[in-house]
């Protein structure tokens, strides 16, 4: 199996790469079972997951929802999000000009809370720390900071959604961007990333592709199709 990040990865502010849908249903048909682990909500995912026509699950929420609707599985939630919204609201009285409502796709989160991508993710982390909601963390990923139980993340997400496939991890190649694609690096046989960017992830990744972004999703494809 390959898993995919989503954003930064498979498709950016332009959309996906023209070849990108294509390359990915043949290697989901010819090579290996294509999955999708995203920070997205599940149904801004979903119809990503059906754009590519792949046959593999959906880990949304950086971990936090599971759905495997082709082996039939009920959605799966590992998280309260209400505390993380909680948090937020807490964190704008601290911060000036920070907007608890954070990134529109909040409507549909359950899991945690984002707010809009902000360079003071230390800072919050600090405030954090020192609060009553020090049994939460900040997580950057370059499109959003989201705020999160420990523990929630890809990689936790991603081992759900493999045990219940039946497949070892290690026979697993992960592709990827962000800090946040770090613990699904540090899970799966084999890591991919498209971004030299941020702090950690191409020490985390076992490969770097050529190209950046999307262009490189779309190398690592026809590098699997042979």
């Amino acid at each position: 199996m390959v898993v995919f990040d989503v954003d930064g990865t498979m498709l950016d502010v332009d959309g996906f790469h023209d070849e990108l849908v294509h390359l990915a249903r043949r290697v989901d048909r010819e090579v290996m079972t294509v999955s999708l682990a995203s920070g997205r909500t599940l149904p801004n995912v979903t119809p990503i997951m059906q754009a590519i026509g792949a046959s593999g699950f959906i880990v949304a929420e950086n971990g936090g929802m599971v759905w495997d609707s082709t082996e039939g599985h009920e959605i799966l939630s590992l998280s309260d999000g209400s505390r993380a919204k909680a948090a937020a609201e807490w964190l704008a009285t601290k911060i000036e000009g920070l907007d608890p409502r954070g990134i529109e796709s909040n409507r549909w989160r359950e899991t945690e809370w984002c707010l809009k991508e902000t360079d003071q993710h230390d800072l919050m982390s600090q405030l954090i720390s020192d609060s009553e909601w020090s049994d939460l963390e900040v997580v950057p990923t370059g499109f959003a900071v989201h705020i999160v139980k420990p523990g929630i993340d890809k990689a936790n997400g991603l081992r759900i959604a493999l045990e219940r496939r039946g497949v070892d991890p290690s026979r697993v190649i992960a592709c990827g961007d962000a800090q946040n694609d770090i613990p699904m690096f540090n899970l799966v046989g084999f890591s991919v990333a498209v971004n030299d960017e941020y702090p950690g992830v191409v020490e985390a990744a076992d490969c770097l592709t050529d190209s950046r972004g999307k262009e490189g999703s779309v190398e690592l494809l026809r590098a699997l199709l042979g």
